[in-house]
């Protein structure tokens, strides 16, 4: 009689239940199954009632995330995998991204600068200091313009709705 050869069973081949996934990504499982559904992720199968994962979907959780740290929003991560799951990198739309986190940046370190000079001023009063002045000013002239992009059309009066045209 031959010697018997013992069964080996490669439970990594069957791959990773949703729960096993949830706790290597720090992902939790009710965003694991947004993700399938938004089509970012895609499960292999399923044991019992658990969705099953291939390895590889923890490097592709990996650049999801990377993606949303830097601002892009699911849609437009999900454009950049190919039909046939490989990466597709929209480079116009990463420089995009970093051009609006420029002006951010720029944005952010006026403020910051702003309130630095406004907590160390050293004139008598806010008001009296020169420099917090022209920030006010400029906050003035900032709202002023946002409310002028907000304001309705004089040329469309604003419509009613159907039950008051009703009474």
């Amino acid at each position: 009689m031959l010697g018997r050869v013992p069964l080996q069973v490669n439970l990594r081949s069957r791959g990773m239940d949703i729960a096993e996934v949830a706790r290597k990504s720090g992902v939790a499982a009710s965003t694991l199954r947004y993700y399938e559904e938004k089509g970012l992720i895609a499960s292999i199968g399923r044991h019992g009632l658990r969705r099953l994962f291939a390895d590889s979907v923890l490097e592709r959780l990996a650049f999801i995330s990377l993606g949303q740290s830097a601002g892009l929003s699911l849609d437009e991560i999900a454009r950049m995998f190919a039909p046939d799951g490989n990466l597709r990198i929209d480079r116009k739309l990463l420089a995009l991204k970093a051009d609006e986190l420029d002006a951010t940046i720029r944005k952010l370190s006026a403020m910051r600068d702003g309130l630095r000079h406004a907590a160390a001023c050293p004139a008598p009063t806010h008001m009296e200091c020169p420099t917090f002045r022209r920030l006010l000013s400029a906050a003035i002239s900032g709202a002023a313009s946002k409310r002028k992009l907000k304001a309705p059309s004089k040329k469309h009066p604003p419509s009613r709705s159907r039950r008051t045209r009703r009474l």
